[in-house]
C-alpha cells in the first residue's frame, strides 16, 4: 500500500511539474507521463528510460515498429496499441496539412501525408491516394497488403477503385520495410504496366511514391514516369 501510495504521489507531483514548466521536463519524464495514461496502474518511468535508450529519441520511441516495442521488459498490449493510435492522431494531422494546402503539389507532400501510415510499418502495404482533375483528394485507400518484403498487387482492383470513385489523377504508394526506398525490378515493371493502362485510360498517373522510414524515392522526380 505504501509503495502504490509513493507512486500515485510521484505521478501527481509530474503532473504539476508539467503543468508549470514543461518545457522543463526532460524527455523520459515527458514519455513517462505519456505512458502513465496506456497503463495507469504501473510505475512507468522503468519503462520509459527503456525505450528511450533502445530507440534514442521520443520520436523514434512512436514511429518503433510494434516488434520492437513488444522486446523492451514491460511492454505489452496495451502499450503497443497506444502508440498505434498515436502513429494514427500524427497521421491524422499530416492529412490535414495536406487537406488545407487543397491540392498535392510535390513529391514530399506525398511523403509527409504517407509516412506516418506506412514509413514505420513491418509489412509492405499499397496505398493509392485518388484525386479529381485539380489534384485535391478524394480519398486515400490501402488496397494490399503484405510481408516483410512483398506485396501482391492486382492492376484490376487498382482501375476498379478509380473507376468506383471517378478519380481523374492518382497516386501509388508502398513501403520498404527494410529502409531502403529503392524500387526494385518488380516495382518498375509494375509502374510502367500501370502507366500505359492510364494513359490509355485518360488517367492521369501523377507519381508512384516509396516509402522507407526517413527516406523516399518518387518515380516522377527520378523522371520515370
Amino acid at each position: 500500500m505504501n509503495d502504490k501510495k509513493h507512486y500515485l504521489g510521484h505521478r501527481k507531483r509530474l503532473k504539476e511539474k508539467f503543468l508549470n514548466a514543461k518545457e522543463n521536463l526532460p524527455d523520459y519524464e515527458l514519455l513517462e507521463l505519456i505512458l502513465g495514461y496506456a497503463i495507469p496502474r504501473k510505475d512507468t518511468k522503468p519503462i520509459a528510460k527503456k525505450l528511450l535508450k533502445k530507440f534514442g529519441s521520443l520520436k523514434g520511441v512512436l514511429t518503433a515498429r510494434s516488434s520492437e516495442l513488444e522486446e523492451i521488459e514491460g511492454v505489452g498490449e496495451g502499450i503497443v496499441l497506444f502508440f498505434k493510435v498515436l502513429q494514427e492522431f500524427w497521421s491524422r494531422i499530416e492529412r490535414d496539412k495536406v487537406f488545407e494546402k487543397e491540392v498535392i503539389t510535390s513529391p514530399y507532400d506525398v511523403f509527409k501525408f504517407m509516412k506516418p501510415r506506412v514509413g514505420f510499418s513491418s509489412k509492405e502495404s499499397f496505398w493509392i491516394i485518388l484525386l479529381d482533375n485539380k489534384n485535391r483528394i478524394i480519398k486515400e485507400k490501402e488496397l494490399f497488403k503484405g510481408t516483410v518484403d512483398h506485396a501482391a498487387v492486382y492492376i484490376r482492383e487498382i482501375f476498379s477503385t478509380i473507376l468506383k470513385f471517378d478519380a481523374s489523377g492518382i497516386i501509388l504508394i508502398h513501403n520498404h520495410p527494410g529502409g531502403d526506398p529503392a524500387p526494385s525490378i518488380y516495382d518498375r515493371e509494375l509502374t510502367r504496366k500501370i502507366s500505359r493502362i492510364c494513359k490509355d485510360l485518360d488517367i492521369r498517373l501523377l507519381d508512384h511514391v516509396i516509402i522507407a522510414e526517413d527516406k523516399y524515392y518518387s518515380f516522377k522526380e527520378k523522371e520515370e514516369i
